[in-house]
C-alpha cells in the first residue's frame, strides 16, 4: 500500500457531522488551498452552510478543483441534517463507510496517505454497533493488522507513544507485558526511522510508577518487567534510555535527548504533549501499511456551529500526512 504517486491526494474522512469535523476541513482548505492537496469524503449535505465544494469523481481530479473550494468525494449518509453539539447515530454507518473507503483508496494507491476527522465512538456504537474503541484498533482491523497498530502523538518538539491506550487505569499493569513492549518500542523504532526520517533514532522510556519505581520500593514493574526488556533490546542495537520517572522526562532540556517517549499508559503520554502543543498536535497510526494521521483533539461538541474551532491541529496533521507519504514514497522508489 505504499509507494503512492506524487500527485495523489491525501483522503481525509469526515468524522462525526455534529462535532467541528467539517468547519476545520473547510478552514484547512482555504489555509493551504492547492498546495497540499486532499479529498474530503463524506455527505456532502453535512457541510457547514454557504461552503463552496466542488465533487470529485476520483480523488485524482482533486488537483483540479479551485483553490477556495473544497474538494468533495460524495457519500450519501443516511439520516438528516446535521444537529451541531447533538449526533445523530442515524449518521453512523455513513461515517464508518467514510473511512473504509479511505483505507480502501490508499490501498489503490488513489490517495497517498489517510487523515481523520475525530469521530464520537458513542454514536457509531448506538447507530450501528461500532465494536472498536476508537479510530487506531479499527484502521488496524481494516488493514488486517490488528496486532500491529501504534499510537504516537506528535507535536512541536515532543513525540509520545503511549503502550496501552484506552483501557482502564487498573488494568495497565496486567496489560503491560513484555511482548507488549516489545513490540510497541520496535514499532516506534521502526517509523522513526522510515516515516520521520531519523537513521538511529532514540527513544526514552519511562516507568509505570512513581519515581520509575524507586528500586521496588513502589512497584516491581520497572524492575521485572520493563527493565530487563530494555537490557535486550540493547542487545539488538537499539539507543533507549530508562525506565525513567515520567516526571522528569518532558523539561526541555530532558527532551532534546530523545527523538520520541514510549509511555506507560494514555495519560501519561497524552498529558505533556497536551500541555505543550495542545493545538498544533497530531495523532500518527505507526505500524500499518498506510500512513495515517488525525488532529489530537475530539468532536469538541461544545463550540461546534460557532464557526469559532481552530483548524490548527488538522493543517498539522495533513502536513505530516503528506511528508510521511512522501518519505515512504522515496524510500520505496529508492530500493
Amino acid at each position: 500500500m505504499t509507494g503512492a504517486h506524487r500527485a495523489a491526494p491525501v483522503a481525509l474522512t469526515c468524522g462525526e457531522p455534529a462535532g467541528i469535523g467539517a468547519e476545520i476541513a473547510v478552514k484547512a482548505r482555504a489555509a493551504l488551498g492547492a498546495d497540499l492537496p486532499f479529498v474530503w469524503i463524506g455527505d456532502p449535505r453535512l457541510l457547514p452552510a454557504g461552503t463552496r465544494f466542488c465533487e470529485v469523481p476520483a480523488p485524482a481530479a482533486a488537483a483540479g478543483v479551485p483553490a477556495d473550494a473544497l474538494p468533495v468525494l460524495a457519500l450519501p449518509f443516511d439520516g438528516g441534517p446535521a444537529c451541531p453539539g447533538r449526533p445523530d447515530p442515524a449518521h453512523a454507518r455513513g461515517v464508518i463507510a467514510a473511512i473504509a473507503r479511505a483505507v480502501d483508496l490508499v490501498g489503490r494507491n488513489e490517495a497517498a496517505a489517510i487523515c481523520t476527522l475525530p469521530i464520537a465512538k458513542k454514536a457509531l456504537r448506538d447507530g450501528a454497533g461500532f465494536a472498536f474503541p476508537g479510530h487506531t484498533e479499527f484502521l488496524a482491523h481494516l488493514a488486517g493488522a490488528p496486532e500491529d497498530a501504534v499510537m504516537m502523538l506528535a507535536g512541536a518538539g515532543l513525540r509520545v507513544v503511549p503502550a496501552t491506550i484506552h483501557i482502564p487505569l487498573a488494568e495497565v499493569p496486567r496489560r503491560l507485558t513484555p511482548d507488549l513492549l516489545d513490540r510497541v518500542i520496535r514499532t516506534t523504532h521502526a517509523a522513526l526511522a522510515a516515516d520521520f526520517g531519523i537513521p538511529r533514532p532514540r527513544i526514552a522510556v519511562a516507568g509505570l510508577n512513581p519515581h520509575a519505581g524507586e528500586g521496588g520500593a513502589m512497584g516491581r514493574e520497572e524492575i521485572e518487567v520493563i527493565a530487563p526488556l530494555l537490557d535486550h533490546l540493547r542487545l539488538a542495537g537499539m539507543d533507549l534510555t530508562g525506565p525513567l520517572p515520567a516526571d522528569t522526562m518532558f523539561h526541555p532540556p530532558a527532551r532534546a535527548r530523545y527523538d520520541a517517549a514510549v509511555c506507560m499508559y494514555h495519560d501519561q503520554a497524552l498529558i505533556p504533549l497536551k500541555t505543550i502543543d495542545f493545538a498544533g498536535g497530531v495523532n500518527v497510526t505507526l505500524g500499518l501499511p498506510f500512513v495515517r494521521t488525525s488532529p489530537d483533539h475530539g468532536t469538541a461538541f461544545d463550540i461546534a456551529g460557532r464557526g469559532i474551532a481552530d483548524p490548527s491541529s488538522l493543517i498539522a496533521a495533513l502536513r505530516l500526512a503528506r511528508e510521511m507519504a512522501e518519505r515512504r514514497r522515496a524510500s520505496d522508489t529508492g530500493r
